[in-house]
């Protein structure tokens, strides 16, 4: 699992283009919801290896949070071949992101 969020973020033509899972996890390092998260997170992708997890530092200005309208943190966006298929924010419990994750068949 990523564990750090990228200050330089894809542009939403490379996102759109992925083949396979992915989840873009929309968050900062700052974010008291977002490190609070992280071991929800990180247990729910340990046996998901093949689901490419790409962490995005999310603020004002920045384009590729803005073009999925995120408006809390952490938000994680689940793709299949760079369509969205579920989304989960500020995730409480596994089930929901194994609901999600489920969905881009991981």
């Amino acid at each position: 699992m990523n564990t750090t969020y990228e200050a330089a973020e894809p542009r939403r033509e490379e996102v759109d283009a992925l083949e396979g899972a992915t989840v873009l996890e929309f968050g900062t390092p700052w974010c008291g919801f977002c490190r609070a998260a992280q071991p929800l997170i990180a247990g729910a992708f340990a046996s998901q290896a093949k689901v490419r997890h790409i962490k995005v530092e999310d603020g004002p200005g920045k384009p590729l949070g803005r073009s999925f309208r995120i408006k809390l943190w952490p938000t994680l966006v689940f793709l299949k071949d760079g369509h969205e298929l579920a989304r989960v924010t500020r995730p409480q419990g596994m089930e929901a992101l194994r609901e999600a994750l489920e969905k881009i068949g991981a």
